[in-house]
């Protein structure tokens, strides 16, 4: 989160005008930070147990990934050349599904015989 929120708070971010512009996806940088953050929260929820994996740890992840993002999006909103997108917003949730849905599945291989 404090990665995710210094990265907010920078008017231009690092590395700005290195990619060309057809290539700068932020949307897949969007999904990838928030793919970090809901499998790191998903392993506190679970104790860094793969037994621990389930519905209500995965919920509990994406929701606190997915707020955070409402969080952070707001939280552009006041940093001069920053605005808040939903789209961003949606790229958030999207990547923190995506993360939570391949971290659930590798709970479940971890845990068969």
């Amino acid at each position: 989160m404090a990665a995710i929120f210094w990265l907010s708070s920078q008017s231009l971010l690092p590395g700005a005008g290195l990619i060309p512009e057809w290539l700068d996806f932020d949307w897949l940088h969007h999904a990838t930070a928030y793919a970090g953050l809901a499998v790191v929260t998903l392993r506190a929820l679970a104790r860094g147990r793969a037994a621990a994996v389930g519905p209500a740890s995965v919920a509990g992840a994406w929701l606190m990934a997915t707020v955070y993002g409402v969080t952070d999006e707001w939280h552009q909103s006041f940093v001069p050349g920053r605005m808040a997108d939903a789209r961003d917003l949606l790229a958030d949730g999207v990547g923190a599904a995506l993360g939570l849905g391949l971290a659930w599945a590798w709970s479940i291989i971890r845990r068969s015989p």
